[in-house]
């Protein structure tokens, strides 16, 4: 257990930091805009292309590991989606921000620093198939569902081009797509590039985390949302649940590749969805609460994740 708080501390003590560091100085939002754009545009995608460019072509080739989890991923989305929509009687907009809040997991933030320290290099790859398929879906249904319920008022051939923009040049696609042809080439990289790459790379973690503890703390809780009740356990167990029975059940993958599927699955709820809520002017409060939230919570099944993965108390395999 004291390994488990050793790998947990530095990720939640850097979001303590940026949050105390928030309530004390009471910078505006906008002076958050510089931080978050570093790490978008330079210390993220670095690390994507450090960890994809170093991998063996064979390995970034998985298609059936990143539709099966992509899959599992969905069937929670889409769970919470229905009960939205059919059982609470919410508009299709406000369904879609909360099925993203439970499927949605923090895992550009928080997801490769944690798996890399936790599981080591040969969970690189999972998690870099995951940061960017995971989110280049994301970035197409969002706007996609929002332009069903006539929130979005592009025509439909200005959005399907403004959505191929934003999966195509988004910095996490480019730099791994950059990472794919180095490694499906081989191409020599430079002593310099590399460590330029690396300079940027171990910057992304504890900005990425100092950011997330500012955002929270410039998003108080006002009220928390009768979902709560159901999103909060969906994302933090019902998620990393499915996605390890699903790629159990398909099998055939490593089980470092299942236990990073898991880990990132089990991360709280991205702060990416406030921002959905907030380009759409649906459920923002309610999306910032469910943020803090999950995050809170995560300090406790996060903890329990690692242990069962480092225990080994996670079978390996589930199906005979």
């Amino acid at each position: 257990m004291a390994d488990i708080v050793g790998l947990l501390l530095p990720f939640f003590g850097l979001i303590l930091i940026g949050y105390v560091a928030a309530r004390i100085t009471k910078q505006p939002v906008e002076a958050l805009g510089w931080l978050n754009t570093f790490i978008i545009y330079a210390a993220l995608p670095a690390l994507l292309f450090k960890l994809v460019s170093q991998t063996p072509i064979e390995q970034l080739t998985r298609i059936d590991f990143i539709a099966t989890d992509i899959a599992a991923t969905y069937s929670v989305f889409l769970l919470l989606f229905l009960i939205g929509r059919f059982l609470r009687r919410n508009s299709l907009a406000d369904s879609t921000i909360q099925a993203f809040s439970g499927a949605y997991g923090n895992i550009g933030y928080m997801g490769p620093g944690l798996a890399l320290l936790a599981l080591g290099e040969r969970a690189a790859v999972p998690v870099a198939l995951i940061v960017c398929f995971e989110n280049a879906l994301h970035f197409i249904v969002a706007p996609a569902l929002m332009a069903l319920e006539g929130g979005d008022k592009r025509s439909p051939w200005r959005l399907a081009g403004d959505i191929a923009r934003k999966v195509l040049l988004h910095p996490f696609i480019l730099s791994t797509a950059l990472g794919f042809v180095v490694a499906a080439f081989s191409l020599h990289q430079p002593a310099a590039f590399q460590q330029f790459v690396n300079y940027l790379a171990q910057a992304s973690a504890p900005c990425a985390l100092f950011a997330m503890g500012v955002t929270l703390a410039l998003r108080p809780l006002k009220r928390i949302p009768v979902e709560i009740g159901y999103i909060v356990p969906a994302k933090l167990i019902l998620h990393p649940l499915v996605v390890y029975i699903v790629l159990q059940a398909v099998g055939g993958f490593d089980p470092i590749w299942i236990e990073a599927a898991v880990l990132l699955a089990a991360l709280p709820t991205a702060t990416s969805v406030f921002v959905i809520a907030q380009q759409y002017d649906v459920w923002q409060e309610r999306s910032s609460a469910t943020i803090i939230i999950t995050t809170a919570c995560s300090v406790a099944t996060v903890s329990l994740v690692l242990y069962l993965i480092k225990s080994g108390a996670l079978p390996a395999q589930l199906f005979p």
